[in-house]
């Protein structure tokens, strides 16, 4: 029998989140098989079965949070019990068989006392009571609008609130003033309301705390990818022979991780009044998932061939979307760089990823019109969007930068392919 534990996904991860479980009690798993699915402030991925055998128990339920190495389910034979590790006893001594409570003594009344109930009875808590007698929409419009659903009587099943009866509350409450930036509830209104799951709660900290942080400072620049272009149609079957894709984010990354190290004061960060220039360029490649974003970084990416660049994109982009990242494929990025083109965005305004101070949104590429020597040329054009940290890189800063990158792929060599 195999205890199955909430992982450490990470050294500065304490505790985990049961987001789904892809095996139920009673279903047969085989070792490294994916048993559940978690959340940390730093990855969503799925976690493999320590063991074969049976799912006996699931003991965290989807949802909870837990602390790093707690016992969430038990891998066994149905029928066979563990014998666990208990304090030292005589080695001829049996295992204790845990006694069956006694039943509870008969409390004869005195003369003139009234029968008091046992005083194990067990009396219903109010949020046991209002979880019985309603549904969580009716508990959520009640939250919404500050009533105590004990006060409704319900017209539902033994006494249930429904839908209905809230409706005919509130309407007979007449109108009230709602709280600052708090839905207004109608009775008409066809809603639906649904908790955060754990990715897009921890998503919204994270760009919260970042908004709090950095002095966010834009700047844009519109290059033509007339080069690029050309040079990915010359080589796109080559790579393709070798597994892989020429991407137009392969040749952004390669550009961005050539002209960062010529500003290295985009890819230091903050330490209080102390700037940390970091020697590694690790760029994050923001990848766009179903239930949010995460973003998996390309280590040293300034060292790396084109091929590589390429295969390395495809394989984190793929394992974010199948979950099977791990902790160090999102940790350590020094400079992030996100696409809104591919949405066809021409261009966006992300926020810095902490605690970088520079991150590049790249637009769609579109042909338009543009002026080239005192003529109208059809060209593909993109624009490059800087975001950066203004207590740390000036509006001059972020220019230079961006001047360098334009210049990098508008005259991309063929010798880095």
């Amino acid at each position: 029998m195999s205890d199955v534990v909430m992982p450490q996904m990470g050294e500065s991860v304490a505790e985990g989140t049961i987001v789904r479980w892809i095996k139920q009690v009673g279903d047969i798993v085989d070792k490294d098989e994916p048993l559940f699915e978690i959340s940390t402030d730093k990855v969503e991925t799925e976690i493999p079965s320590p063991d074969d055998g049976t799912l006996l128990e699931i003991r965290v339920a989807e949802g909870e949070t837990v602390p790093v190495h707690t016992v969430v389910a038990v891998i066994g034979v149905p029928g066979v019990t563990a014998v666990r590790e208990r304090a030292p006893a005589a080695a001829t001594s049996p295992l204790p068989v845990p006694e069956r409570p006694a039943p509870a003594a008969v409390i004869q009344p005195s003369a003139g006392r009234r029968p008091q109930p046992p005083a194990a009875a067990t009396v219903a808590r109010p949020t046991d009571r209002l979880h019985a007698v309603s549904s969580p929409l009716v508990r959520s419009i009640a939250k919404v609008h500050s009533v105590d659903i004990s006060q409704i009587r319900g017209s539902g099943a033994s006494g249930r609130v429904t839908r209905k009866d809230i409706d005919a509350f509130i309407a007979a409450r007449g109108p009230e003033r709602p709280a600052p930036h708090v839905p207004v509830y109608r009775p008409d209104d066809d809603v639906r309301l649904e908790k955060m799951t754990v990715m897009r709660r921890k998503i919204a900290d994270h760009m919260v705390n970042s908004l709090r942080t950095s002095a966010h400072i834009y700047s844009a620049y519109e290059v033509d990818f007339s080069r690029i272009d050309a040079l990915r149609r010359q080589h796109k079957a080559r790579y393709e022979t070798a597994g892989t894709s020429l991407t137009y984010t392969a040749f952004v990354a390669k550009a961005t991780a050539d002209v960062i190290r010529q500003f290295p004061y985009v890819n230091a960060s903050l330490d209080g009044d102390t700037i940390v220039y970091r020697n590694d360029i690790n760029i994050g490649i923001a990848v766009a998932l179903e239930q949010g974003l995460i973003v998996p970084v390309i280590r040293k990416a300034d060292q790396k061939n084109m091929t590589d660049l390429c295969r390395q994109i495809q394989d984190l982009a793929q394992r974010a979307r199948t979950k099977q990242l791990k902790v160090e494929d999102v940790e350590g990025g020094t400079f992030t760089v996100t696409n809104p083109g591919i949405f066809g965005g021409l261009w966006g305004l992300p926020i810095i990823s902490q605690p970088q101070v520079a991150i590049l949104a790249v637009g769609s590429i579109d042909k338009r019109a543009v002026v080239v020597d005192d003529q109208i040329v059809i060209r593909p054009m993109c624009y490059l969007t800087l975001g950066y940290d203004h207590r740390l890189v000036d509006g001059a800063d972020g220019g230079r930068f961006l001047q360098a990158l334009k210049h990098q792929l508008e005259n991309f060599s063929d010798t880095l392919l």
